[in-house]
């Protein structure tokens, strides 16, 4: 009498590969964890920068030069708590100031912790720069000083503006295109 042979896995091959299944299981959700904390991290970074950013561009657009020492600040965005710290100091340029911002993510009500700053933004005010004017950077082009078409030239009165052409430093009319190639002139 013949004997049947026995097909399938032994109770130590199955153990085994539930072993490397598990393994691999651990080391998938290690993966994850870490790239949802880096994606958290990120995003308050973000947040942080433009804050810092925010309070950049409210400081040049205060119109004043800001006094030099360090101001503290609060306010809620994104649906959290945000500290920033300005700071701002004399350059060794005559009239120029540097403006660092820190920030950081604080409990309501909490004082920022030093040295735990989530971003710095930094940018340079000061006076020693020209007034804004009317004029122009390009020679050729003329601010107008009548309502017309940006880019137009004012009309001598009882005369009838030209329109713009070539654009920019052009001098002449725009040169006909060429032909295609085959066709006849």
């Amino acid at each position: 009498m013949r004997r049947a042979t026995a097909r399938g896995f032994t109770l130590v091959e199955v153990l085994v590969a539930l072993v490397i299944v598990a393994v691999g299981m651990a080391a998938l959700l290690a993966s994850m964890g870490s790239s949802a904390d880096t994606a958290s991290y990120l995003r308050d970074k973000t947040f942080a920068q433009w804050i810092g950013l925010n309070q950049l561009a409210s400081v040049r657009l205060a119109g004043q030069l800001p006094s030099t020492g360090k101001t503290d600040g609060e306010l809620d965005y994104a649906g959290r708590h945000w500290s920033w710290q300005q700071e701002v100091t004399q350059l060794d340029f005559p009239g120029m100031l540097r403006v660092d911002v820190r920030v950081q993510q604080t409990e309501s009500g909490s004082k920022p912790k030093d040295g735990q700053w989530l971003a710095t933004v930094t940018g340079v005010l000061g006076d020693a720069l020209a007034p804004p004017s009317e004029g122009s950077l390009y020679p050729d082009y003329q601010v107008p000083t009548t309502p017309g078409a940006p880019g137009t030239t004012p009309a001598a009165p009882g005369t009838t503006p030209a329109a713009p052409s070539g654009g920019i430093g052009a001098s002449g009319p725009a040169p006909a295109p060429a032909p295609a190639p085959g066709s006849t002139p």
